[in-house]
C-alpha cells in the first residue's frame, strides 16, 4: 500500500482529533467505543454460540444467533450513522482492541450454560453504560438521529438483558449493577 503524504496528514489529524474527543468526550468518541464493544460482543456471542451445552442448548443457540445477527447490523447502522454524522469510527482490530470495554475470557468456554448467560447479561450492561453517555452528549450536541438511534439501541439490551435474565431466574436488573469509574 503506498501511502502518500496527504494520507498520513489525513490519519495523524484524525488520531489528534480521537485524543482530544477522548479527554472532553464528544458523542463520536463515545460511540467509538460502542462499536469497538459491539465487535467484541461479537466474538463473545460467538464463543457462548459454540460453546453452549448441556439442558436447552438447541433454543439457546437459536437465541444466540439472532443476537449475533442483530449485533452486526447495529454495528453496520451505528457506523453508517456515525459517517453520516460526520465521524470516522473505529474500523481497524487494533482501535477496537484500544477502544473496547467488553472483556475477553477464553475459558469462558468452560463454563456452564448459568455462567454464559451471565456473563452475556453483564456484557450488555456494561454496553450500557457507553450508550447513555453517548446519548447525553448527543443530545448535548444536538445530534437527534444519533440520540434517537442509541435511545432504540439501549431498550434494545434492556429486552435481552430481560430475556437473559429472566432465564437465569432473575429479574431484569437483578444482580447486574455496574461500577461506572468513570462516572463524574
Amino acid at each position: 500500500m503506498k501511502l502518500t503524504a496527504e494520507i498520513e496528514a489525513k490519519y495523524q489529524a484524525e488520531l489528534k482529533q480521537a485524543d482530544i474527543d477522548h479527554h472532553k468526550p464528544t458523542a463520536g468518541a463515545m460511540c467509538g467505543h460502542i462499536v469497538a464493544n459491539l465487535w467484541y460482543f461479537d466474538v463473545k456471542l460467538h464463543q457462548a454460540l459454540w460453546y453452549l451445552k448441556g439442558s436447552g442448548t438447541i433454543e439457546l443457540q437459536h437465541f444466540y444467533q439472532e443476537l449475533i445477527a442483530e449485533n452486526r447490523q447495529q454495528l453496520d447502522e451505528l457506523g453508517a450513522i456515525l459517517l453520516d454524522e460526520n465521524e470516522l469510527p473505529p474500523a481497524t482490530v487494533a482501535e477496537y482492541t484500544q477502544y473496547t470495554k467488553i472483556s475477553e475470557e477464553p475459558r469462558l468456554k468452560y463454563q456452564s450454560v448459568t455462567a454464559i448467560l451471565d456473563e452475556t447479561a453483564h456484557d450488555f450492561t456494561t454496553a450500557n453504560m457507553f450508550i447513555d453517555r453517548a446519548i447525553i452528549l448527543a443530545q448535548r450536541e444536538q445530534r437527534p438521529v444519533l440520540a434517537n438511534y442509541l435511545t432504540q439501541l439501549r431498550g434494545y439490551n434492556n429486552r435481552k438483558t430481560r430475556l437473559l435474565q429472566a432465564q437465569l431466574g432473575k429479574t431484569a436488573w437483578e444482580d447486574l449493577v455496574e461500577v461506572d469509574d468513570d462516572e463524574d
